[in-house]
């Protein structure tokens, strides 16, 4: 009996490490509150977007917004979604149309506040019903929360991949008070512009501050910034430097506007008065773009942050003016305290204008110390600059995905009973999406969910195995009129192919039945000889015989000048099928020979006694090269085949016993990485084919337990416990991604979930028809 097992060379992990996952995911949906509403989520998920967008090529990310008022708000284009905080049904129809839209990562942006229920708890809402996997920043953290803040921030945590916070004592708050486990947290820095380190000379005309000294304040204006006490530092700082103007810009909270208008801000103008200051304070009552902030940053010489609480884990402000190079004066929250340490700015106490005043006058009279203040901040802000946190997201969501694939596949029993033993039976045929993707002119190649996606056509590849596949369903027993007519079809597009100027097919065909090409690629061709020569071998019909023996002469001469050993390899099953009807034609023999010749001759340039290939890549279709040679019927040639297809088979068996073929994100270089997604259906069945082509030269039913095996991935038992195949419409989805499988249901990966299935209902009719047999000999001898 032969035994699979590990080969040399073979990967004992299931699962790469990280740094296997270099790609980005494209399509990321961005969840929080959005510009134009008034609100610091609002911004930081607007930069989030667009410069995820530009640092990612090709990216495709959508923003769902949360609002707070039921009429929402005028959103530009990237918001695809938007629902109301406090309805909690539109939660859950929000995670409905993020499921539709396939997205890769869902990226939530967290604060209590902005969504409803009990400490913003219906946000659980939605993130229980969504299918791919969540990155979530949290943008407030608090020390002591309250009962139902800890149960939903832990929840969120739990139903999250992974978790962003933007300070080191963010992550110490996520550990030691919400439990969550340290190797599930990105620490990265708040996001600011690429702004040069300028003089604030430079910009002082715009604002009319030409000879002036300037502090700067922005952000939404409300009582708990401290701008009292700034004010009451003026008249001190004053005295010293009179040229002196406080800027304090941003329009008044609108939570605050709401329930008192400009009250704040009229007590604030009042107190100004009252010092004696009002004619230092400038107030600029407005929401800021990005473009004019970075001008009243570049016009101010000290940036200010006088917050009364501690309890603040980010503050967007201070990183935008730490980044640009401001030298800082701040009371120690607690972003301030982590990002201004190690002389990185100036730490005053809560509430101490004095300490203020003192600060501010000596960074105002010395400006050597300013501006080594200054360029220090600047430096350490290059690391904290949009293109470096999206790369720092990009990694955190990729993660996001291969840990997502790495739970689910936790979750498949330890050596189950995959190969179905006694009691497995093969599916139920259903030929709906085949018949749903063939028309008159063939079979369309691609599809959009199940539905055919006309704009791309047709291909002689798909329409090749559709014609093999009308034919082994006939063989098996299987067919039914519609078969017979559409393998018509495909018969008629493959002659349309064929040009009799190049000996070659056309593969790609337009909708409106315009070849796209006037040769196709090799691979199509030699696929095509395979369909051909299957036709012939197994042609009921005279008229069969005649239309393709005349290809089959025509073409295989060019085969043999080809340098893809796949189109050998298809070529050489299409000859061992002619040769069931024709074994003695010599033109057949002498081309077989020739590109089983080639083969070996790969085989031995490149096989080492850990890498028993081909080629020192592992592409697709890769089983199909080990099969041709176990097909040979030359004993040293099948031994060499079954060898290989050995080492595949092990290559591609995860520790827990499924199939785990190599994946079309990279594929697999000798001595590299191997590429473990995307998987692609016709990778399993080639491997089911060339195990059945072993079981048969052998008879060594561990051959077809493997490639029972390998058909079981089609039905769920692959790394995410997750069905290829639909019953609900006989068709087979595209591909198997590290987080979810690919919706579409096109035209290669359902012929290949059906030639698989045929196959293994041929070797049942076979072996049935055989024990029937071995049967009625029994009875006979008995009877005797």
């Amino acid at each position: 009996m032969t035994t699979l097992t590990n080969q040399p060379g073979m990967p004992d992990q299931e699962l790469p490490s990280a740094s296997v996952w270099a790609y980005n995911p494209k399509n990321v949906a961005f969840i929080g509150d959005y510009l134009p509403r008034q609100c610091g989520i609002a911004t930081f998920t607007s930069d989030l977007y667009s410069s995820y967008n530009r640092f990612i090529p090709d990216s495709n990310a959508i923003v769902v917004s949360v609002n707070d008022t039921p009429e929402g708000y005028d959103y530009p284009a990237e918001v695809r979604y938007d629902f109301y905080q406090h309805d909690q049904e539109a939660y859950r129809r929000a995670a409905e149309f993020l499921n539709a839209k396939d997205v890769d990562v869902v990226c939530l942006q967290h604060e209590y506040g902005i969504f409803g229920g009990p400490a913003g708890s219906y946000i659980l809402t939605l993130l229980r019903n969504l299918t791919m996997p969540v990155v979530t920043t949290f943008h407030t953290i608090l020390k002591d929360p309250n009962q139902d803040q800890l149960l939903v921030l832990k929840s969120i945590a739990d139903l999250s991949a992974r978790v962003v916070c933007m300070s080191e004592k963010g992550r110490d708050f996520l550990v030691n008070i919400y439990e969550i486990p340290a190797e599930k947290i990105d620490v990265i820095a708040h996001g600011i512009p690429d702004m040069p380190f300028v003089d604030p000379h430079f910009y002082k005309d715009k604002f009319g501050m030409e000879g002036k000294q300037t502090l700067l304040t922005f952000g939404l204006l409300s009582p708990n910034k401290g701008i009292e006490t700034m004010i009451r530092a003026l008249p001190q700082i004053v005295e010293q430097v009179p040229n002196v103007v406080y800027m304090i810009l941003g329009a008044t909270h609108p939570h605050l506007i709401r329930h008192e208008g400009e009250a704040y801000r009229d007590s604030l103008k009042a107190l100004a008065t009252k010092l004696g200051v009002r004619d230092n304070v400038r107030f600029y009552n407005q929401f800021v773009e990005i473009e004019d902030l970075l001008e009243y940053l570049g016009a101010a010489d000290i940036y200010v942050t006088p917050y009364l609480n501690p309890a603040q884990i980010t503050s967007g402000t201070l990183s935008y003016a730490f980044g640009c190079g401001k030298a800082v004066v701040s009371t120690p929250y607690w972003h301030a305290e982590e990002l201004l340490a190690d002389g990185r700015g100036v730490l005053v106490p809560f509430g101490d204008s004095e300490g203020f005043a003192n600060a501010i006058i000596n960074l105002l009279t010395d400006e050597p110390v300013r501006h080594a203040l200054r360029k220090k901040a600047y430096l350490v802000g290059r690391q904290m600059i949009w293109e470096e946190a999206i790369q720092r997201y990009a990694r955190s969501f990729a993660q996001a995905r291969q840990q997502r694939m790495i739970v689910v596949s936790r979750q498949l029993p330890q050596n189950a009973d995959i190969d179905g033993g006694s009691t497995f039976k093969l599916p139920a045929l259903k030929l709906d999406h085949l018949f749903r993707l063939t028309d008159s002119t063939g079979m369309v190649q691609h599809a959009r969910f199940h539905l055919p996606f006309y704009d791309e056509g047709y291909c002689s590849d798909d329409n090749a195995r559709a014609l093999i596949l009308a034919i082994w369903l006939r063989d098996a027993g299987l067919s039914d009129p519609k078969v017979a007519k559409a393998a018509d079809n495909y018969a008629a597009f493959l002659n349309h192919a064929y040009s009799a100027e190049h000996r070659r097919f056309r593969n790609f065909m337009s909708y409106d039945r315009q070849w796209l090409e006037d040769i196709g690629s090799d691979d199509s061709t030699g696929r095509t000889m395979w369909a051909i020569g299957t036709s012939i071998g197994r042609a009921t019909d005279r008229n069969t015989v005649t239309w393709g023996i005349n290809l089959i002469e025509s073409v295989l001469p060019t085969i043999v000048q080809m340098g893809s050993p796949r189109a050998w390899a298809f070529a050489l099953l299409g000859i061992y099928e002619y040769q069931k009807k024709f074994n003695d034609d010599r033109l057949a023999k002498t081309i077989q020979r020739q590109l089983l010749d080639k083969l070996m001759a790969c085989y031995h340039a490149t096989a080492t006694e850990d890498w028993p290939w081909f080629e020192n890549v592992l592409s697709y279709d890769n089983a199909v090269l080990a099969h041709v040679l176990i097909r040979s019927g030359d004993n040293a040639m099948v031994q060499v085949g079954l060898k290989a297809l050995r080492w595949l088979l092990n290559l591609q068996t995860a520790p827990k016993g499924h199939f785990q073929p190599i994946g079309s994100d990279g594929f697999y270089t000798k001595g590299q990485p191997r590429a473990y997604f995307d998987q692609q259906p016709l990778e399993a069945q080639s491997t089911v084919s060339a195990c059945l082509a072993a079981f048969s030269a052998t008879g060594d039913a561990e051959w077809h337990r493997a490639a029972i095996r390998v058909f079981n991935w089609f039905t769920g038992l692959n790394d995410l416990g997750l069905p290829l195949y639909d019953p609900q419409t006989g068709g087979c989805r595209d591909g198997l991604h590290i987080d979810r499988v690919n919706q579409n249901q096109g035209a290669e990966s359902t012929l290949s979930y059906l030639l698989a299935l045929a196959e293994l209902y041929t070797v049942q009719k076979q072996q049935a028809e055989l024990k029937a047999v071995d049967t009625a000999v029994a009875k006979l001898v008995k009877a005797q």
